[in-house]
């Protein structure tokens, strides 16, 4: 499925935008009304990382909540290269 969590599969869902006109009451003002209510997506935040599993690399789309939770084990980077140390 596209646009969606490869952990939690978490999707895009369907609101309203609502278009508000006119000062709030609480500011002075005489309150808002509504001059429009159209259709819209909040899409999850998804973000492309390279996950180990079972042995190997894969590039997936994981949302943000479940790279914070630790649900995910990114891949190792190879470590840099150091120079042979000798004692003396």
């Amino acid at each position: 499925m596209a646009r969606s969590c490869h952990v939690c599969g978490k999707g895009p869902q369907v609101g309203n935008s609502v278009t508000l006109r006119g000062k709030a009451k609480y500011l002075g003002g005489v309150g808002t009304k509504v001059t429009g209510i159209t259709k819209r997506q909040f899409r999850p935040n998804l973000q492309r990382i390279k996950v180990s599993e079972k042995g190997t690399n894969k590039t997936v789309l994981v949302c943000t909540q479940c790279i914070r939770s630790g649900r995910i084990t990114k891949a190792v980077r190879q470590a840099p290269f150091k120079l042979p140390t000798t004692s003396k």
